[in-house]
């Protein structure tokens, strides 16, 4: 059995390297190939090459790469057609992933949509993409299932894979004993996995954080890179500053068990922030055309997924972003500012509170202990596999196909059952 996989981004990385694990350990003799990063490399992928190296955002990112995604697409559309593996799973990343489904789908050949994109939020007209080109969504929330069924798409709801990963993490005990030794509270800030998030949003943490030192003495900061360039940047950032910020790389399960609370841009790690009920202020910068663009597209009042697992109304008529004096916002457990304006002093305001009013940060995390308790569960990578595997199983078997050597026709038997000279 071969499977293809599409995943761009670093956490469809992650996610499907799980996935791939949990297939192998069913299904030993499966073969995984196609486009995703190292983490599905280490898990046994044959990569054909390295998508997460081409993780962009906005649209001038993607017109200037378009020619080498046109010429991944050409590539796999030529290994669908010469090879025609078994099912074609896609992690993430729509826009890409909708040409390698148009594919796959012209070529007869299953695809699976594991951790599809939020379709819901940002672009619902996307769904008869979905309900077109692919067989099975693999939904990693509770509402989604729902969602994609009411509209015609075939789709089951498996759990986050991100809490797979959350619960396989292995600390390192003499960080957190080195760390946690010394004096003073620790507000962690988390810039992001992408190097635009990075430059877009750490300044603005920077400068809350001097906000937050002033009116807490003692309080140290730690900012958790993702790569080592993003750690060479916050030290470009941190320079010429006085501020008691220190930068590691690869230890971000590490910092948020460590800290009192976060600063973090909106993504997956807010699951992760959840799964160790970190009190937390999110936020997003953009430029104010990306706001505008952004806006004529959204569907939900929050981009935060831990908030809008609490949402009383998911997808209201008007769409408002969050504001913390709004009554409607009252049950938001993670304030968070998609926004292209200097919302620093917020962050840096929300931050103080929680250091200095026990009462109120202890009530915050009771709050996210029972959110935890009901959706932060293990096993999607478990589910989802169980099901691909299920589902391949049960579909026909198909002839395999002739291989005669150039020039050289198929015996008449051979042609008669579809088989090969041996």
């Amino acid at each position: 059995m071969k499977i293809f996989f599409s995943a761009g981004e670093p956490s469809g990385d992650l996610h499907g390297a799980n996935l791939i694990r949990q297939l192998k350990a069913r299904c030993p003799d499966v073969e995984c190939v196609g486009y995703g990063g190292p983490l599905m490399a280490d898990a046994g992928c044959e990569l054909h090459a390295d998508l997460t190296a081409l993780a962009v955002m906005w649209f001038l990112r993607a017109i200037l790469n378009l020619h080498k995604f046109l010429g991944l697409l050409r590539r796999a559309d030529n290994y669908f057609q010469r090879v025609k593996p078994d099912a074609v799973v896609l992690i993430d990343y729509p826009g890409f992933n909708w040409w390698i489904a148009r594919r796959a789908k012209r070529h007869n050949i299953p695809v699976f949509y594991y951790a599809a994109p939020q379709i819901w939020a940002w672009a619902s007209w996307r769904v008869e993409k979905m309900r077109r080109f692919v067989d099975h969504v693999l939904c990693s929330l509770p509402f989604e299932e729902k969602w994609f069924r009411e509209r015609g798409c075939r789709a089951t709801f498996v759990g986050h894979p991100f809490f797979d990963e959350v619960r396989q993490h292995k600390l390192d005990l003499d960080f957190l004993e080195r760390m946690g030794s010394r004096a003073g509270p620790l507000v962690t800030i988390l810039p992001g996995s992408r190097s635009q998030e990075v430059s877009a949003n750490l300044h603005w943490f920077l400068k809350a954080a001097a906000l937050v030192r002033a009116r807490v003495p003692g309080v140290r900061f730690a900012i958790a890179a993702f790569k080592p360039q993003h750690a060479q940047f916050a030290q470009r950032l941190l320079k010429d500053s006085d501020l008691p910020v220190e930068v590691f790389v690869k230890k971000t399960p590490e910092l948020i068990r460590l800290a009192e609370c976060c600063m973090a841009v909106s993504g997956s790690v807010s699951l992760e922030l959840l799964y160790h009920k970190k009190p937390t202020v999110i936020l997003y910068w953009i430029n104010r055309f990306a706001y505008f663009v952004q806006a004529q597209f959204r569907r939900v009042r929050y981009i935060t997924l831990v908030n809008l697992l609490v949402a009383k109304e998911l997808f209201p008529r008007t769409v408002t972003p969050y504001n913390p004096n709004d009554p409607k916002d009252e049950r938001v457990l993670f304030p968070e500012y998609l926004t292209w304006e200097d919302k620093s002093s917020q962050i840096a305001g929300q931050i103080i509170r929680w250091l200095l009013d026990d009462e109120r940060r202890e009530s915050l995390i009771a709050e996210l202990a029972k959110l935890k308790a009901s959706i932060a569960h293990g096993g999607a990578s478990r589910i989802a596999a169980d099901l691909i595997l299920g589902e391949l199983s049960a579909l026909p078997t198909r002839a395999p196909r002739p291989h005669f050597l150039p020039g050289v026709g198929a015996p008449s038997g051979a042609r008669a059952r579809g088989e090969d000279e041996s």
